[in-house]
């Protein structure tokens, strides 16, 4: 067990949540139940199941919740592509978020190498 909050990817990806939640506040009001709500809850999940990761007694529990996290955080990237091409966020925005969302996997692609090494 270790404390989530001292890895680094789990920041990032905490990051990226808060991020995502201040972009979404614009997007049209009948998305709140649809793409507003898929868009936060799969970039949410990804910090989310790093934390329950951690607290599990296994590195093979631990790289499961990573794994997890890493189809979270494909997730997110497809909903930020979905929502560019609905136009609700420009492209700059979607540079920055989808840039942000691949370095959270690229961390969490090595942290679980590392965990089932």
């Amino acid at each position: 067990m270790q404390d989530f909050k001292s890895l680094k990817v789990w920041e990032k990806a905490h990051g990226l949540t808060l991020e995502i939640y201040r972009y979404t506040k614009d997007f049209p009001k009948e998305e709140l139940y649809s793409l507003t709500n898929q868009l936060r809850r799969a970039a949410s999940s990804v910090p989310a199941n790093i934390a329950e990761g951690c607290g599990k007694q296994t590195k093979a529990d631990f790289a499961n919740f990573l794994n997890i996290a890493l189809g979270s955080a494909n997730e997110t990237e497809y909903f930020l592509i979905l929502s560019r091409d609905l136009n609700y966020i420009n492209e700059d925005n979607f540079n920055t978020l989808s840039k942000e969302a691949n370095d959270v996997k690229a961390m969490l692609i090595n942290l679980i190498t590392k965990v089932r090494a």
